[in-house]
Parts: structure tokens; sequence; C-alpha cells
């Protein structure tokens, strides 16, 4: 679970050479499928990442594009590595597609940074919070009972990222002081959780800071999380009541780089943001 070297990211990459191929080429998606027998949609999910090609797809394509046997051998790797299963691809069926797709992209990132304003981020969730946080949705977001188990279960196992050994992710987060005073679960579950952002916090590749109630307001900005990868451009991961979208336009993805370097500077350092969570850890017990 811990290899760096996500599929999802190769297919997103492969999926943006073959769409630079043929621009390159100066064919327009319905030619290429009229080319090929294919539909004009086959080479838009294939260049969007939205399906995984078979070898053959991407022969045909790379023939089509008269692209040359040494840069033919890098995209068929290229392709070779993005066929690999991920372990967040054995929750494809109990979870959103949008959340499957964040947890592959996570993990080829070397850094992240989260601004959330209204519950603690998942990556440093206990199991009891993430409960009840899953449970609190479920009765307006429609989805079955035995999908909140897998929900609980993929955010814990995404937590290995910033566990692991070798190269954890980065990260660093921002939260509306309001997350510390917002229940859910009892009061010993939000004390747990709290004293888990403390000893989080004491990690080397994790930041954890607080934006205080009487620090100038954020304005409508909801949460966000934005990931940069060393080998694709930056994405931002925006969650909604009923999925989610993201945010890969460079210049855009930038904006949100702004936004969260400004809720830090007027957020509460380190050390102050932890005299604050324990603050709130004494008033939940």
């Amino acid at each position: 679970m811990s290899e760096r070297g996500s599929p999802a990211v190769r297919r997103r990459r492969l999926g943006q050479e073959l769409r630079r191929l043929r621009e390159r080429a100066e064919l327009t998606g319905d030619q290429v499928a009229a080319q090929l027998g294919w539909s004009a949609a086959k080479v838009s999910r294939i260049e969007t990442a939205k399906t995984s090609p078979r070898k053959a797809d991407v022969e045909a394509l790379l023939e089509a594009y008269e692209v040359d046997s040494g840069r033919r051998q890098e995209l068929l790797d290229l392709h070779r590595d993005a066929a690999r299963k991920g372990w967040w691809e054995d929750y494809q069926s109990s979870l959103p597609h949008e959340y499957t797709t964040l947890l592959g992209l996570e993990v080829e990132a070397t850094l992240a940074r989260n601004w959330e304003p209204q519950v603690v981020p998942g990556l440093l969730q206990t199991e009891e919070y993430a409960l009840e946080v899953v449970k609190s949705v479920q009765p307006f977001t429609r989805f079955a009972q035995g999908g909140v188990r897998s929900r609980v279960e993929a955010r814990i196992a995404r937590q290995q990222i910033i566990l692991r050994e070798e190269e954890p992710l980065t990260l660093w987060v921002v939260m509306d002081e309001s997350v510390l005073l917002r229940q859910f679960g009892s009061a010993a579950v939000m004390q747990r959780q709290l004293e888990r952002l403390i000893e989080m916090s004491y990690k080397p590749n994790v930041g954890v800071q607080i934006l205080a109630l009487r620090a100038a307001h954020p304005g409508q900005s909801g949460s966000f999380l934005h990931l940069k990868m060393p080998e694709f451009h930056d994405v931002v991961y925006l969650e909604t009541l009923y999925g989610a979208n993201f945010v890969e336009d460079e210049d855009t993805a930038y904006g949100y780089e702004i936004a969260f370097d400004y809720l830090r500077a007027e957020a509460l350092d380190v050390e102050d943001s932890r005299r604050i969570i324990e603050q709130a850890i004494r008033q939940w017990k």
C-alpha cells in the first residue's frame, strides 16, 4: 500500500500524452475515431483517463499518430504501469468514482495542502470520528448502509501515505476553530480525535494550524485539497454533497495555492494551534 507510483496518475499522463500526439498530428478526435472504427467518445474517454485502454488500443493510436519506435516503447511502458491495480480499486464498487480517483492521485503526491472549515481532514481522522462523520451524511447522500464501513475502511487505509517510512506525503492542514467544537459522536470520541491531532502535528511531515474564530473570515471558500505531484500537474479536489470535482487547469490550481498561503498566514502558528486544540480537549472531558 505504501508504494509510490500511482496507476491513476499514470493513466492521466498516458491520456495527456496521447492527446498531445493527436494534436501534433493535426487530427481531431472524430477523425481518429473514424480511422480506427471507434466512437469519438472512446477516444475522449482514453484521453481524459475515464477508461483504461487495452494495449491494442494504445498501439492503434500510436500507429495512427506515426510515433517512432523509441517514443512508442516509452508510452507502452507507461500503459503497462497504468494497468497495475491500486489498493483503492478494491473499493470501486462501494465508493464514488471521484473518491477512488483521489486515493490514486494522493499516492503519487509529494505535498498536500488541505483547508477544512467543517470537519477534521480525513487524513487525520480516528476511526471512531470517521465513522460518525460518514454516518452523519448518510441520511441525505443516499448511499447504502453497507457503504458506511467501506468508506471508513478506505479513509483509514488512505492514511498510510502520511505514515509510510519511505517518502511519506507532506501534509499541511489549516482548520477553522469551529471544527474543534463541532461534535461528531460522544465527547470521548471528540477528545480522542483532538488528541490524535496533537499527536500527528509532531510528525515532521505534518503541519496543523487553526484559523481562530477571531481571525479574518475566509469568505465563501469551502474545503479543498491541493495536491502537488512531481510528474504531473497540480490537482485540486473539491468535495460536494453528491460528488466531487477536480480542478486541473494550472492557473486555477495555482489560485488555490495562493488561497491556502493566505489561510496559513491568517491562522495561528503550529505551537499556538496545539495550545488551542489542548484547550478544546479539556472542554470535551
